[in-house]
C-alpha cells in the first residue's frame, strides 16, 4: 500500500491499494448480506474484479446476539484478477459482539474495524463472550478501530420521518454501508438506483434508506474517519459483464443449454437446502420457458425429471448430500433405461444433518460409486461461481450426447459466492445438437430397437407416442438391441459392459488435464471444485519464489481426463487438496497405483491460500 496526495473530494489521505478484504457481520436480522451485495454491485460497476462468500448460520432463528446467529458477507475485490474471498480482512464491519467475537481474528494486524459502539452494553458483551468490552480493555490495540455509534447516528439521520423504532433500527446497515462507500471511495449511486426500485412503494422507508445512506457516507467524509482506500478497476476482456452467483450460473446454464438444444426444461426440486435456491431462482424467471416442478422429496424429484427425458425433454434436478443418497435408486434406474439427466447436488458439510449452511467436499465418493449395482455415470465439478454455468450446460451436452445422467459436484461455497462474469453469447457456446429418433433411420426391418447403439455406445432417444417407436422401459435389465426384458447372464455382461465403455467414451472428447506451469518439475497440485482459486494462487506466490511446481484443476472426474495418470507423473510429488478426508486421493492412487500425497479439510470452511502455502513448503522441504 503507498500513499498519495489528498483526494479533492475530501480532506483524508487516500491510499492506493491494489486488493482488499472486507467483511460484513452482524446478527442475522441486522442485513449485512444485503450491505455486502451493494458494496459488491457498486464494486462491480467501479470495474474491479471480485469474488464473494455469504456466511449464513445454521440455526434458522438463533438467539439475538448469541455466536450462532451471527451472519455475515466477505468480499476480496482488486485490480488484478481475484480468484478467492481472501485470507484475512482488511476491514471488518461488526455490528454488535458477537460478530466481533466471531470474525475478529480474521483481521488482519493494522485492519481496520468499523463497530457499532451502541451495541456494546454489558448484557450484549457478556453474551458474546467476552469477559470485558473490548472497546475499553486494550484487546483491539492492533487493529485501526472505529467505534461510531452507528444506531444514534442513524436514528438522527432519520428523525424527522414517521416510521416506528423497528423500521429506524432496519435502516442503520445502511448507514454503515454509507461509511464503507466513503473508506473505499464507491458510488452510492448503484445503491440508490436499487432503493428506488425496492421501496418504490412505501416512500417512507425509501426515503429513510436513502438518507441514511448519505448520512454514513457523508459523516466519513466530515470527520474525516481515516485514509479512504482507492482501488483502480481491473482490465478485462471486450464484453458485457455482470455478477455471478454460483446458483444463477446453474440455473442459467441449464435454462441455455436447454434453448440451444431446442428441448423443453424440465426442472424438479424439493426442499432441500441448499440446493432449494435452484428452485426458488427458476421459480422467479417465469420470462423462460421451463416446466417447474416441486415433489416431496428429492427421490420423487429425480423420478419426475427422468419421466421428462423419457418424453423428450431435459429433465434436470437439483439436491444436496443427504439428498442424493435418497435418490441413488432413481439414479440407479437413470443408468439402467440410459435416459438423459442432469441432477446437481451441492455439497454441504455431513454426515446427516452435519452443518447445513457450511461448505465441504464429501459427496465425491458418493457421486461416484453410490448406487447398487454396476452402475457408472458420468461425473462433473465446477471450480468457481461463474464455471458453474459452463459446467452444468458441458453436462447437459454431455447427458444427451451420451444418454447417459451426469451428476455436478457444486458445493456452497460456489454456489452462494460471486464473481464478475463475461455474458455468454448462445453461439459461442459449444453446439448441443439433438437428434430424436425417427422410424425412417433405424436401419434393418420395421420394429424399433431402442437399444441399438451408435459408435459411442449411446442408444437412440425415441419420443413416446412415435409412430413405429413404440418400446417400453423399466429397470430390469434389457436384451441388447431389442430392449426386451432379458435374464440371459451373457447379456446382462454385455450389457453392463456396454454402459460402461459408453461412459468411458466420454474422456474421448473431453478436454485434457493442463497444468499452469512447467511441464514437469518437483511438485504438482491438484485440486477441484472450490480448491482451485486458493491452489492456483498458492502455486502462482511459489512460483515467484522460483519454486519449480504446478497446479491443475479437475473439472472431469469421472471419466478423468485421458492425460491424467501422464500429468500425474511428470512430477515427483503430487499434492492433492480437497475439502474432505482423501477421497479424490483414494481414486487416483487406487486408479493410477501413485504415492499422491492429501492436504484435507473438514471445518466447513474453503482452503486458505497460505494452508496450502505452508504444505507446498513442507513438501519441497522433505525433498
Amino acid at each position: 500500500m503507498t500513499s498519495a496526495k489528498k483526494s479533492p473530494q475530501c480532506a483524508a489521505q487516500t491510499h492506493a491499494c491494489e486488493a482488499a478484504t472486507i467483511r460484513f457481520a452482524g446478527d442475522a436480522g441486522d442485513g449485512m448480506q444485503l450491505a455486502g451485495a451493494q458494496f459488491t454491485l457498486a464494486t462491480a460497476l467501479a470495474g474491479n474484479d471480485f469474488r464473494t462468500l455469504p456466511d449464513l448460520p445454521a440455526e434458522i432463528r438463533a438467539p439475538a446476539g448469541t455466536l450462532a446467529g451471527v451472519a455475515g458477507m466477505q468480499i476480496r475485490f482488486g485490480k488484478e484478477a481475484v480468484h478467492t474471498t481472501g485470507d484475512a480482512l482488511d476491514t471488518l464491519v461488526a455490528m454488535n459482539p458477537a460478530a466481533l467475537q466471531a470474525n475478529f481474528a480474521d483481521l488482519s494486524p493494522g485492519g481496520l474495524l468499523l463497530v457499532n459502539a451502541d451495541a456494546f452494553d454489558s448484557t450484549a458483551v457478556h453474551k458474546a463472550g467476552f469477559a470485558a468490552n473490548p472497546l475499553e480493555d486494550g484487546s483491539l490495540r492492533d487493529f485501526h478501530v472505529l467505534a461510531l455509534p452507528l444506531s444514534q447516528l442513524n436514528r438522527q439521520a432519520v428523525a424527522s420521518l414517521k416510521l416506528n423504532p423497528r423500521e429506524v433500527e432496519r435502516c442503520r446497515n445502511f448507514f454503515a454501508l454509507g461509511v464503507v462507500f466513503w473508506l473505499y471511495q464507491r458510488s452510492l449511486d448503484p445503491t440508490l438506483q436499487w432503493i428506488g426500485r425496492k421501496f418504490a412503494k412505501n416512500p417512507a422507508i425509501l426515503e429513510a434508506n436513502t438518507r441514511t445512506l448519505r448520512a454514513g457516507y457523508q459523516f466519513g467524509e466530515t470527520q474525516s474517519l481515516g485514509p479512504v482506500r482507492k482501488i483502480e478497476g481491473a482490465c478485462r476482456a471486450p464484453g458485457r459483464y455482470r455478477k455471478l452467483t454460483g446458483y444463477e450460473g446453474l440455473a442459467l446454464g441449464l435454462v441455455t443449454a436447454a434453448q440451444n438444444a431446442k428441448l423443453p426444461l424440465v426442472f424438479a426440486g424439493a426442499p432441500s437446502q441448499p440446493a432449494t435456491n435452484v428452485l426458488h431462482l427458476l421459480a422467479e424467471w417465469k420470462h423462460h420457458d421451463f416446466r417447474l416442478l416441486q415433489a416431496e422429496d428429492d427421490l420423487a424429484a429425480l423420478c419426475m425429471a427422468l419421466g421428462a427425458s423419457f418424453a423428450g425433454a431435459l429433465g434436470a434436478m437439483a439436491t444436496s448430500g443427504p439428498g442424493l443418497s435418497l435418490s441413488s435408486e432413481a439414479l440407479g434406474l437413470a443408468v439402467a433405461t440410459e435416459l438423459p439427466c442432469v441432477v446437481v447436488c451441492i455439497q454441504r458439510a455431513g454426515p446427516s444433518t452435519g452443518m447445513p449452511s457450511k461448505p465441504e467436499q464429501a459427496d465425491l465418493l458418493q457421486a461416484l460409486f453410490g448406487r447398487h449395482g454396476e452402475a457408472p455415470l458420468v461425473v462433473l465439478a465446477p471450480s468457481s461461481p461463474a464455471d458453474c454455468f459452463d459446467t452444468v450446460y458441458e453436462a447437459a451436452r454431455l447427458a444427451t450426447r451420451y444418454m447417459t445422467p451426469v451428476i455436478v459436484l457444486a458445493d456452497l461455497h460456489l454456489a452462494q459466492g460471486g464473481e464478475a462474469w463475461k455474458i455468454a453469447v448462445p453461439p459461442e457456446l459449444p453446439p448441443l445438437t439433438i437428434e430424436h429418433a425417427r422410424a425412417d433411420n433405424q436401419g434393418n426391418g420395421s420394429s424399433f430397437a431402442p437399444f441399438r447403439r451408435d459408435a459411442r455406445l449411446a442408444r437412440p432417444w425415441a419420443i413416446p407416442g412415435t409412430p413405429g417407436l413404440e418400446h417400453r422401459l423399466t429397470g430390469l435389465e434389457k436384451e441388447d438391441d431389442a430392449g426386451n426384458v432379458c435374464y440371459d447372464p451373457a447379456n446382462h455382461q454385455k450389457m453392463v459392459d456396454a454402459r460402461r465403455r459408453k461412459v468411458e467414451n466420454v474422456a474421448q472428447e473431453i478436454p485434457a488435464l493442463a497444468v499452469l506451469g512447467p511441464d514437469k518439475g518437483d511438485l504438482l497440485v491438484l485440486g477441484w471444485g472450490n480448491t482451485w482459486g486458493a491452489i492456483r494462487s498458492a502455486v502462482a506466490a511459489a512460483q515467484k519464489r522460483g519454486r519449480p511446481i504446478a497446479a491443475a484443476c479437475l473439472r472431469h472426474l469421472w471419466p478423468l481426463p485421458k492425460n491424467t495418470e501422464e500429468v500425474l507423473r511428470r512430477y515427483r510429488r503430487v499434492l492433492v487438496a480437497e475439502l474432505n478426508n482423501g477421497q479424490l486421493l483414494f481414486v487416483l492412487r487406487a486408479r493410477f497405483l501413485i504415492d499422491a500425497v492429501g492436504l484435507n479439510k473438514v471445518q466447513g470452511r474453503p482452503f486458505l491460500i497460505r494452508e496450502i502455502e505452508a504444505k507446498i513448503e513442507e513438501l519441497l522441504k522433505s525433498e
